[in-house]
């Protein structure tokens, strides 16, 4: 086994969302998630840690292409995602609650489709400068 290293690229989106279930009533939504069920919505300055792990090629040094990682990021995240409203907007979101945990799972599996399988990839999704998830965990 040769030795991995770890890349990162960086990326920033805005977007808007509800976090709103269909099968529940309007008071269990607002006691469940608040302010985040805003009928009106309400947006996110989302950061975003792309991850990608594995053994640097041999011929190039590189784990993976920075320029075309963040391509990738830009055709399947940010253009996707940005200025837009999850909810109403994007089709991964319109049965999809767009929690930060989802947002990141998405994203994910968007990435993971178009990356060599002997890369590991990992999401960090920043919803606030205090809030985050990962995924994988």
């Amino acid at each position: 086994m040769g030795k991995k290293v770890a890349v990162f690229r960086k990326e920033h989106f805005n977007a808007a969302h509800r976090l709103h279930n269909p099968d529940w009533s309007d008071e269990k939504n607002q006691s469940v998630f608040g302010l985040c069920n805003n009928p009106n919505y309400h947006g996110h300055n989302y950061e975003l840690v792309v991850q990608v792990t594995g053994e640097p090629d041999p011929a190039t040094g590189y784990v993976v292409d920075m320029k075309i990682l963040s391509e990738l990021v830009q055709e399947e995240v940010l253009n996707r995602f940005d200025h837009k409203n999850l909810n109403l907007d994007t089709a991964a979101f319109a049965k999809l609650n767009p929690t930060a945990e989802n947002i990141a799972m998405v994203i994910y599996d968007l990435l993971r489709a178009r990356l060599d399988e002997k890369l590991d990839l990992k999401i960090r999704l920043y919803e606030t400068e205090r809030n985050f998830v990962e995924y994988p965990a």
